[in-house]
């Protein structure tokens, strides 16, 4: 069984940096195409970064530039960091990893980018 677990969310100024991290329940090691995705309400979910086959990462949509993945296998954890956030930032953040073919996906953590 897999579970993520991710925290760090918050509310930050424009201008502002944010670390969120994941923690993974389960063998991490048979998980796959980890990534950071988002999703404004009433928009559709979007690629922050994720692991591609050859481990390596890629990061797409806005937030390429300005957002740094890093996974810690020793500690369970998948963790994010955005710089210079602006509101359109503003989104719920979830984990996502693949085992087995199925997809597995954190509740999410709300982050509020505001004067």
């Amino acid at each position: 069984q897999v579970q993520l677990v991710e925290s760090g969310g918050g509310f930050v100024q424009p201008g502002e940096s944010l670390s969120l991290s994941c923690k993974i329940f389960g063998n991490i090691f048979s998980i796959n195409a980890m990534g950071w995705y988002r999703q404004d309400p009433g928009k559709q979910r979007e690629l922050v970064g994720r692991f591609t086959p050859l481990g390596r990462i890629y990061y797409g949509g806005s937030a390429k530039g300005r957002a740094t993945i890093h996974r810690d296998n020793a500690k369970s954890v998948l963790d994010l960091q955005m710089t210079n956030l602006q509101p359109e930032d503003a989104a719920v953040y979830y984990c996502r990893g693949l085992r087995d073919g199925v997809e597995y996906w954190g509740n999410g953590t709300l982050v509020t980018v505001s004067l």
